[in-house]
């Protein structure tokens, strides 16, 4: 929690579900990016968050966007980002999506399968184009390789059929899976993106373009690899693999650049015990898997929460969301603790729960309305 936002819940003390993020963290987090990979270019990943406050601080800063979407891509617009700093980073598009996105001026997109190739050959005609291809993800806490990514025999078909199709066949994307923790993942990846480079060259065809994807940690409750350590090791097979001429480098983060930058303020509705005699305690949230926390299905992501008796004696609990259903449950495998003298009416924070909370909040399951923003 940085400054700013402990500085404005205690004053404001904004009712509660609400998330509190403060811009200057953001701003912090994409120069040490630059700073880290000073030739790549940075398209921020807007599906992590894309309020307008932050995508018109990072347009400010000079970053580029990565849309997922036709309604992403006008929020970008909408904010001041130029068409040409937006690539359509999704591989499952709708054709009036891609034909709006190429009227608005954007001629960047990526694809997976020979369907959408053609898809984006009709209704984005003369665009540049990039596969992406399926890499291993070991070390993530999201691996996304099963839904997304050609193999490497099909991609080299593809990205040969694009220049038939009279697309401009720009580069080879992959993603290593999300909250990486490791480089390794990364740095295998280069390796298959080089073969395909030299075989596409030798067929005619000149790739431009690698794209890192994400992936890019940020810290929950267990320590992660400064942003340093995945250059060094990126860098290292970057100049392994190409050389002295290496292509064009995009990199797509999105929790990295606005995870810890926010703090989600919630209510205890109930702390209770459930049975006789049983230390188990269940505290249960006014903010839940369908408000937002939707990253804690299987306990993958693990947040770190702060009360207001942080210190004092404490017990093991379950955490769990304010709905009706059975499923609104936070924690009940991992081994939390909380203060003994928790109660309802108390406020908790959940740290470093910048990303993703606002976009995976429902509309209004059992009534309860999305979680508000304040952007410091």
């Amino acid at each position: 929690m940085t400054p700013k936002i402990a500085d404005f819940l205690a004053a404001e003390k904004p009712p509660t579900p609400c998330l509190v993020l403060d811009l200057d963290r953001v701003e912090q987090n994409f120069r040490a990016m630059r700073a880290a990979f000073p030739d790549g270019r940075i398209y921020y990943a807007v599906k992590a968050n894309p309020a307008r406050p932050v995508l018109q601080r990072l347009d400010a800063l000079g970053s580029r966007f990565d849309a997922a979407s036709w309604e992403e891509i006008e929020l970008c617009l909408q904010a001041g980002v130029t068409a040409d700093r937006i690539s359509f980073g999704n591989t499952i598009k709708k054709a009036n999506a891609i034909r709006a996105a190429a009227l608005a001026g954007i001629d960047l997109f990526v694809f997976d399968s020979s369907e959408e190739l053609e898809k984006i050959a009709q209704n984005a005609p003369g665009a540049r184009v990039f596969c992406r291809l399926a890499v291993g993800t070991v070390g993530s806490v999201f691996p996304l390789a099963r839904k997304f990514g050609a193999g490497t025999e099909l991609a080299a078909e593809l990205l040969l059929r694009a220049r038939e199709l009279g697309l401009q066949p720009y580069g080879l994307s992959f993603h290593a899976g999300s909250q990486q923790t490791s480089a390794e993942a990364h740095e295998a990846a280069i390796g298959q993106v080089a073969m395909l480079f030299d075989e596409l060259e030798q067929a005619g065809v000149r790739l431009r373009m690698i794209n890192l994807g994400g992936g890019f940690p940020t810290r929950y409750q267990e320590e992660i690899p400064a942003i340093e350590n995945f250059a060094h090791g990126i860098d290292r097979a970057m100049r392994f693999h190409f050389g002295n001429h290496p292509p064009e480098m995009f990199l797509e983060p999105g929790r990295y650049m606005v995870g810890d930058a926010g703090v989600v303020s919630t209510e205890v509705v109930l702390a209770s015990h459930r049975l006789k005699n049983d230390p188990l305690r269940w505290v249960y949230l006014d903010i839940g898997k369908f408000g937002g926390l939707s990253e804690t299905e299987n306990e993958a992501t693990r947040y770190e929460f702060r009360t207001p008796y942080d210190g004092t004696e404490d017990g093991p609990v379950i955490i769990a969301g304010p709905t009706c259903d059975s499923a609104d449950i936070l924690y009940e495998k991992t081994a939390y603790r909380m203060p003994l003298a928790l109660r309802d009416g108390d406020r908790v924070e959940i740290l470093a729960a910048g990303a993703y909370v606002t976009t995976y909040a429902s509309t209004g399951f059992n009534g309860f309305k999305p979680l508000a923003e304040h952007y410091l």
